[in-house]
């Protein structure tokens, strides 16, 4: 059973009881994330998630760790483009305890000026090290590419060095009064634990938290810039990404069309794009396709990672696929294996206490709404062959796209 409810200083939380487990997973989320940031502020977002970690007025940054392994708990943080939540996974036996040092971080951390010098050089060493992962550059790059660099989808979450060898305490403590309010902040508890114990420890822990509204969020221009971009760097191999349009959550039966034709796009080793490219052709080691949705917006992505002598004949072959594939749609046989592998992915992540956590504070955070497993199981089960051909052949456009390129000659 899920159940939802609201502190008087406007947190919200959720609640879903699983019988038969012995642990739980709490998550606390924020609607902050790289999209809400400026171009002075970005990657303050993800900064902030690390530095909550490095005191509190009770715990300093050794005793946070000490006192979470001792307990035998999972505690960790994210940041996306649209919120930033933190987390803890704990047997039953130390809920309350492990709630406690999540709570500690999130409400009363102090920055220390010595620890925020020390995590700039975690953060560097972190963009660094995906500097040196070229997958990720070139996907980084083909956000940038499909929703430009004016505003947060477009940007890295980590943001530039410069940004956060400048960051200060006081930059913080003003972003934090900006996204970090009661009405936008919502708790989410899943797995042994009902609805009096999350409630109770939720006003324990947070009911002194004073009321405060957000910022208004800042306005994005959404609309798909379809560039080009291509980064030289010195590596044996070459990265190539694929941008399309694609629907946003709010638009949820189109959202779920491109979780099927990504999925039989290059979901898998049986995907068109994964027997074509790698299979027939050898043109590329690792081929897969994804839709990336976020509330008003969402992008069809297609990475392949292959030889760069490849790169201009791989391209190609793609687009021809994927033009193939707007023409003929979804066969029949491919449809019933794809339904299969969602509906598979779906049920996964329900019997996940952690998954649940993310799924349900995440759709109360962004949306309002409470998300519902058996529901979109529903939905998944009611589409037919038909509804999603008629959805490519008349809304899917392969005209308009955008690419990046990673390699020693990555010009297509």
């Amino acid at each position: 059973m899920i159940e939802t409810f609201t502190l008087q200083n406007g947190i919200k939380g959720i609640v879903s009881k699983i019988d038969g487990v012995r642990s739980c997973s709490i998550g606390v989320f924020v609607k902050a994330g790289s999209c809400d940031e400026t171009l002075a502020e970005n990657g303050i977002s993800h900064f902030i998630e690390h530095t909550n970690f490095k005191g509190t007025p009770t715990r300093d940054a050794f005793k946070i760790s000490w006192d979470s392994d001792a307990l035998g708990v999972i505690l960790n943080a994210a940041t996306s483009k649209e919120y930033t939540y933190y987390y803890v996974k704990t047997i039953s036996e130390h809920t309350e305890k492990a709630f406690d040092i999540l709570a500690d971080i999130f409400v009363n951390s102090t920055y220390p000026s010595e620890e925020l010098e020390k995590e700039k050089g975690v953060v560097i060493e972190e963009i660094n090290m995906y500097e040196d992962t070229p997958d990720d550059v070139c996907l980084t790059e083909l956000a940038m590419a499909f929703y430009g660099s004016g505003d947060g989808f477009g940007r890295s979450i980590l943001g530039p060095k410069e940004n956060i060898q400048r960051f200060t305490r006081n930059d913080i403590l003003a972003y934090k009064a900006k996204y970090y309010t009661t009405d936008n902040l919502v708790l989410s508890f899943v797995g042994d634990v009902d609805v009096d114990q999350a409630k109770n420890l939720a006003e324990r822990y947070f009911s002194a938290v004073p009321t405060s509204v957000s910022a208004k969020r800042l306005d994005k221009d959404l609309t798909p810039k379809f560039l080009k971009t291509s980064r030289v760097k010195d590596i044996e191999q070459a990265h190539l990404g694929l941008g399309f349009k694609a629907a946003g959550g709010m638009d949820e039966k189109a959202s779920v069309y491109f979780d099927f034709i990504s999925n039989v796009l290059g979901g898998g080793m049986s995907s068109r794009l994964f027997q074509k490219i790698r299979e027939q052709l050898g043109l590329c080691y690792n081929i897969y396709s994804y839709s990336s949705p976020y509330v008003d917006t969402g992008m069809l992505a297609v990475y392949a990672g292959l030889n760069g002598d490849n790169i201009g004949r791989a391209y190609e072959a793609i687009m021809s696929e994927i033009q193939d594939f707007k023409k003929s749609g979804i066969r029949e046989g491919e449809f019933e294996l794809v339904k299969e592998q969602i509906k598979s992915s779906l049920v996964f992540a329900q019997e996940s206490t952690s998954a649940q956590m993310t799924a349900y504070g995440r759709k109360l955070l962004l949306y309002g709404e409470v998300y519902d497993f058996d529901d979109r199981l529903k939905k998944i089960n009611q589409v037919t062959l038909k509804e999603v051909n008629d959805f490519i052949f008349d809304e899917m456009d392969v005209e308009n796209y955008s690419t990046s390129a990673v390699g020693r000659n990555p010009e297509l």
